[in-house]
């Protein structure tokens, strides 16, 4: 298990594995935190914590974030975006002249499962995932395609979860989840439960941008 120091931005949000995040960087202590990470290794970690809590304990489990592209402003404050490393759990904070926590963290993997079975609820997901987003493609007249998908079926929960709408709670516990089969259930549950309402409001919300429009349509 590999233990390694880490500042912490603590935010009311989750960020997943392999997921962008854009954030906006103004207070003072998070701005000398994005000095100090670019010019080390542009990573920092972001843990959730609840806009009520004011601690955080040890055991918290956090996304490492890696800066790609940061845009400062004439004001000292910062645009920039970010993209999910790996998980990491929160041993304890340390000593820093820092303004900014610091804490000791280690990797938080999944455990080992067969990967074949995981195969099949890999699949069933990808495409209850295809559905729901031309489902809701049509609804916004949105004619993009829709974003690729994870190849990995332990990554491929946490790739669709930073795209569908769940409460934040929700999310930290597909975080805090070590088995890829349970987050892939979790996954097609809220999609399963979700399709056939949108594929149905899809569809009137189609008949109603053709009407008129037919075959015997007069001007």
């Amino acid at each position: 298990m590999s233990v390694y120091l880490l500042p912490l931005f603590p935010l009311p949000l989750v960020l997943f594995p392999g997921a962008p995040l854009p954030l906006h960087i103004f207070e003072p202590r998070y701005r000398q935190m994005l000095s100090d990470c670019i010019a080390h290794d542009s990573r920092f970690g972001i843990v959730y914590r609840p806009e009520d809590e004011t601690e955080l304990e040890a055991g918290r489990v956090g996304c490492v974030a890696q800066v790609d592209d940061a845009h400062a402003l004439p004001d000292g404050r910062s645009n920039i975006v970010v993209h999910g490393v790996r998980r990491f759990s929160l041993q304890r904070f340390v000593v820093s002249p820092a303004p900014y926590q610091v804490g000791e963290v280690a990797d938080y993997d999944d455990l080992p499962e067969n990967r074949e079975s995981l195969a099949p609820t890999a699949t069933r997901v990808r495409e209850l995932f295809d559905r729901v987003g031309r489902a809701a493609r049509t609804l916004s007249d949105d004619h993009d395609p829709l974003p690729p998908l994870p190849d990995e079926p332990d990554v491929l929960s946490f790739g669709i979860a930073a795209l569908i709408d769940m409460d934040v709670g929700r999310r930290q516990e597909l975080l805090i989840s070590r088995l890829a089969s349970g987050r892939l259930t979790t996954i097609e549950e809220l999609l399963s439960s979700a399709v056939e309402s949108l594929e149905a409001r899809a569809r009137v919300h189609g008949r109603a941008k053709s009407n008129g429009r037919g075959p015997y349509a007069s001007a």
